[in-house]
């Protein structure tokens, strides 16, 4: 399941970069939001209230609503015009909120893939951090968000949730 999570987080995180940049319309950025949000809903649900959820399924669904709620988010806001700043600190609150991810992730890490997952929670943390600071603080930091925005639907995403789901990983 999290292959199939981060390809969509990773297919998001790429396109609302390209949208950030200008090649991708308000009018239809909502629809990978809304997709990628249901996507992660679902995974969410099923690991915290499926058979066998234990504490940490449901840590795992947890974390992974912040995404979901994110994505719900940005996809409301481009449905009603909204400024993005109540966004902005819930990105700040899911900033904070991860870093111990991160590093409880590095510490534990045994593996390749745990190490490299365990980046991409300090690869989120940073993302979320500036949308921050382009949306609550409304710093003209659009450009760079954007840009780090595609990287890390690349790095943090589309690849390790490709390899998951090819196989690759494990």
């Amino acid at each position: 399941m999290l292959g199939l999570c981060l390809l969509y987080v990773g297919a998001v995180l790429f396109l609302n970069g390209l949208w950030l940049l200008g090649k991708i319309g308000d009018r239809e950025i909502w629809v990978i939001n809304v997709f990628a949000g249901g996507i992660t809903l679902l995974a969410s649900l099923k690991l915290a209230f499926g058979a066998g959820a234990d504490a940490a399924s449901i840590k795992a669904a947890a974390l992974t609503l912040l995404f979901t709620f994110t994505y719900f988010w940005v996809a409301i806001n481009r449905y009603n015009g909204a400024d993005g700043r109540g966004l902005g600190w819930f990105s700040l609150f899911v900033a904070i909120t991860i870093i111990p991810v991160g590093i409880d992730s590095i510490m534990h890490a045994s593996s390749a893939w745990s190490v490299w997952f365990a980046l991409c929670w300090f690869g989120w943390a940073f993302l979320w951090l500036l949308f921050f600071v382009l949306l609550a603080l409304q710093r003209p930091i659009v450009k760079l968000t954007g840009a780090v925005t595609v990287i890390a639907g690349i790095l943090t995403g589309w690849l390790p949730g490709y390899l998951l789901l090819n196989g690759t990983l494990s």
